[in-house]
């Protein structure tokens, strides 16, 4: 015999609140939390005697709160003013000089140089997604910094520094 679906509420119902605001922001996983129980609710019924409740809620909430993640990305978002932002820390050079400098590299080198100095991921890392050795991954990286200082240098209108 199954268990009224009010105590299954009240023992689950904590865990379930805490896996819905790991994922989303507090208004969202309130909402995740109620849709949760309503579809736990119509489902219960036919749930096996045997099973896992708790691990069958979280589940359900797990997809409830990726459901509005993706609700949520593709809604409409009004800014106040146009920003132009990457994934990369907000990072985005203004002018597209740069980013035809970087997309005219080598393959390796356009690699070695978005993982490492963009990502900051250490040359072994570098090395093992590019392929080769951890010393082919800098010297890529250290030739496309030198390519880009010397293509997007060429090509600004920004004055020679003197040297020390």
């Amino acid at each position: 015999m199954k268990r009224p679906f009010e105590e299954i509420v009240a023992e689950h119902g904590p865990t379930v609140l805490r896996v819905c605001r790991a994922v989303l922001a507090r208004p969202d996983a309130d909402d995740a939390w109620s849709e949760t129980f309503l579809a736990a609710l119509r489902a219960y019924p036919d749930l096996a005697d045997n099973a896992n409740i708790e691990a069958w809620l979280v589940t359900i909430a797990h997809r409830k709160a990726i459901d509005l993640l993706r609700a949520e990305s593709r809604r409409a978002a009004p800014i106040a003013v146009a920003e132009t932002r990457s994934a990369v820390g907000g990072w985005e050079p203004s002018d597209g000089d740069l980013w035809a400098a970087l997309g005219s590299l080598p393959t390796k080198q356009r690699q070695a140089v978005a993982y490492h100095h963009v990502a900051g991921l250490p040359y072994a890392e570098v090395a093992a997604l590019v392929g080769g050795s951890t010393d082919a991954a800098r010297r890529a990286a250290h030739d496309g910094i030198r390519a880009l200082r010397r293509r997007y240098l060429n090509s600004a209108t920004v004055p020679p520094q003197k040297e020390s």
